[in-house]
């Protein structure tokens, strides 16, 4: 097999990983608080070895994932009218607590579980500014949550959402659609601005990742037609070599 085949190989298997991000991308355009993937690209560089290569011909450039990072871009922000839907608008993330520890999100579809605690969707505690579980008691009725993420009732305060960010948002992991595992140490948020009754939607734009996965798909048929036409001549030659002389 001849180096074109490799380096139209080494293509296609970068093409299939960029297929199944924007399949994912697509998949979660509505989601909330869902950030898109993306993928990094670069070349593999090898020499070639020899000292007679054309001209331009000394090196041979394979392409390589090099790696995928998320992008954290803020999504659009709709009303709901729900009391506990939450929306930040800025930096910053929702801790809830789950079972592996505690995960960052920007989906702000909470609920109120029947002892009182504000919960995700997956029931995972929302934590305030001290890391502790928020419960309101059962007979209060939350009345409002102040932009600085003060919930109050009719009593007064009860809590404050806590809303914390990592210094390189490159470090946070994806768990699931919208979770992220913090793998360096948080800190709250200098200043929040949180808007009840309002979600952030995903900021995956649909008609720019379908546009994308065509022309994925198309660069992936291609090189596959490259790979197919280098095997036919492959072949050819190869019956041309062997075949008997006539006589």
């Amino acid at each position: 097999m001849e180096n074109t085949t490799y380096i139209a190989l080494s293509r296609i298997d970068t093409l299939t990983r960029a297929l199944d991000v924007a399949a994912s991308n697509l998949a979660n355009a509505n989601t909330d608080g869902f950030k898109a993937t993306r993928q990094i690209f670069s070349d593999y560089l090898v020499h070639q070895k020899g000292t007679h290569e054309v001209p331009g011909g000394r090196e041979e450039a394979f392409t390589q994932d090099k790696a995928t990072y998320q992008d954290h871009l803020q999504g659009a922000l709709r009303q709901t009218g729900n009391l506990t839907d939450f929306a930040i608008n800025g930096e910053g993330y929702f801790s809830v607590r789950t079972a592996q520890g505690v995960r960052l999100t920007r989906n702000g579809q909470f609920h109120r579980r029947v002892d009182g605690t504000i919960v995700d969707g997956a029931g995972n505690p929302l934590l305030d500014r001290q890391g502790q579980n928020i419960v309101v008691a059962r007979q209060d009725d939350i009345v409002s949550v102040a932009s600085d993420g003060t919930m109050s009732t009719e009593d007064g305060r009860i809590a404050n959402i806590g809303i914390v960010t990592v210094d390189n948002l490159n470090t946070l992991q994806p768990e699931g659609s919208y979770l992220l595992k913090p793998t360096t140490r948080t800190h709250a948020v200098a200043q929040t601005e949180i808007r009840q009754r309002m979600l952030e939607s995903s900021n995956v734009n649909s008609i720019n990742e379908t546009t994308r996965m065509v022309e994925i798909q198309r660069d992936y048929d291609l090189n596959f037609q490259l790979v197919q036409t280098e095997s036919t001549r492959y072949m050819n030659a190869i019956d041309k070599i062997t075949a008997e002389p006539s006589s």
